[in-house]
């Protein structure tokens, strides 16, 4: 399946991505590859992940407070938010 983010989710991963770079140097690196193996498991199959909110699914990262807010269309994944766990879900539901 064709997974694709949208700017909002593009805009989210470079600000986690500069996070982790000036508080945790070398981090971002892991942070980027569990990024690509969540990435590639949406490809695969999206429906393993939990419904949220009404059409809305999150994939969670494993290692890492962060999770993938995402729409599950007929041949596509459409990610339109990568935001830390402790935000106010209020913030993605706006979004999607």
């Amino acid at each position: 399946m064709r997974v694709a983010l949208t700017s909002a989710a593009e805009a989210d991963l470079a600000a986690v991505l500069e996070w982790y770079d000036t508080q945790a140097p070398g981090i971002s690196p892991r942070f980027l590859d569990e990024f690509e193996a969540l990435f590639g498991r949406l490809a695969t199959n999206p429906r393993q992940f939990p419904v949220v909110h009404h059409d809305t699914r999150r994939a969670g990262f494993r290692h890492f407070p962060y999770g993938l807010f995402f729409h599950l269309g007929h041949e596509s994944v459409v990610i339109f938010a990568c935001l830390h766990a402790s935000r106010d879900p209020a913030h993605w539901q706006l979004r999607g």
